[in-house]
This record gives structure tokens, sequence and C-alpha cells, in this order.
């Protein structure tokens, strides 16, 4: 055998043993799909699972509410539907701030609960019916949600939030059932 070609085959075992060394190429995976944050009874909520929740709650009011603005049939309901639009907006934007406070910004997503109600009310023929009894699904999680964190949450920043928003929430509520 030649110099040279020693030489290139030398070459070539030697680039073939360092790209062995090199990192590993994983191929990319999809991230995990979202899970709603577990609660234990008794122990405060974290402060990021009350933002989570109370921040999907608040996104799917308004984006049920505005698709109730076009598709409920009932004109009470269009009534209820645009003041939860400015309520729940009004909620989201206090939530918000007493979030950044923490370094905790709300989600932009849904939790794949509020998904799935927001989906089925998009494809429901009973409409009002649907929105009526979605609506009070929430709104009854919602006041759980903002009483607990409000007497019992970890952060003294939100709980003010939560137990501002609490009655704002039991008020929804008895109007709902007005309707």
């Amino acid at each position: 055998m030649r110099r040279y070609d020693r030489l290139v085959l030398l070459g070539g075992l030697t680039a073939l043993t360092l790209a062995g060394c090199g990192p590993s190429v994983q191929p990319s995976r999809a991230p995990p799909p979202r899970r709603p944050p577990v609660v234990i009874p008794g122990i405060p909520m974290p402060a990021s699972t009350y933002l989570a929740t109370a921040s999907s709650i608040d996104l799917y009011v308004i984006k049920s509410s505005q698709l109730a603005l076009t598709r409920a049939s009932n004109a009470r309901l269009r009534d209820f539907a645009r003041m939860m639009v400015g309520a729940h907006e009004g909620l989201a934007s206090q939530l918000s701030f007493a979030g950044r406070r923490l370094n905790l910004l709300p989600s932009a997503e849904l939790q794949p609960e509020h998904q799935r109600m927001l989906d089925t009310l998009q494809s429901t023929m009973d409409f009002d019916a649907a929105y009526r009894s979605q609506q009070v699904q929430v709104h009854e999680a919602a006041v759980k949600l903002h009483s607990d964190f409000g007497s019992r949450g970890e952060s003294p920043t939100l709980r003010p939030v939560a137990a501002n928003a609490a009655p704002i929430e039991r008020a929804h509520l008895q109007r709902l059932q007005g309707i």
C-alpha cells in the first residue's frame, strides 16, 4: 500500500471514530400534553397552579361568551355573555398584573378540560342550553377556586385577587340561575 493510500485510510478511520464521539442527535419529540395541576385538599395551593387554572377559566369564559354573542338565540343569554366578556377581561387583567409581580404569567392556552368544553360548545345543536350549563359548571368551579385560594393560598400577592374574584363569580352564578 502506498503511503498516500495509508494516510487517506487513516484519515477516514479517524473521521469515523471522531464522528461517533460527538453528541448523539435524537429525533425531536412532541412535548408531553399539558395536564391540569393536581390539588391536594388541606395543602395550600401553589400560586402557579392557581394562576394557571384561574387564567384558563377566564379565557374559557371570554371565548365561550364571544361565541354566545353570535350563536345564542336567547336575548338574556346574549346580555349575560356581553357582561361575561367585560367582567372576565377585568378579572384576567387583575390576575395578570398580580402574577407578573411574582414572575408568573397567565397562560394564553386553555387547560384540556376547558378546551373540551369549548369544542363541545362550538359543535352543539342546542347552543343556549349547552352554554348555560357550561357557564354554571365553570362558575361553580371558579367560586371554589377563588374562595379556597383567597383563604389559604400560598401567595400573599395573589390571595387578595382571589378574595376579590370569589364574590364576583358568585354574583355571575346567581345571575345565571335567573336566566
